[in-house]
């Protein structure tokens, strides 16, 4: 058997437990979801899967690259600004 070198994949998954209006949003882009939740969770949960993405791109990191502690301050980061 040939060595195959397993390739970690990281997604996030964005979940709002908001929704009221029985509307089903669903949206997917480089490396997140985010499914369900209110109009306006759902838009917060997509704008800050892509500050993620651009603070990685900025870095020069992918998702699969950050550590758990890592993740956590990239959250409090894009949170916050």
């Amino acid at each position: 058997m040939a060595d195959r070198k397993t390739q970690r994949v990281s997604q996030i998954l964005g979940l709002g437990l908001d929704n009221e209006d029985g509307h089903v949003r669903i949206t997917r882009g480089e490396n997140f979801a985010v499914l369900f939740g209110s109009e306006q969770t759902h838009d917060r949960l997509q704008e800050t899967c892509i500050k993620i993405n651009e603070k990685l791109d900025t870095k020069g990191k992918r998702l699969e690259d950050l550590s758990r502690d890592e993740f956590v301050d990239l959250i409090s980061e894009v949170d916050g600004s």
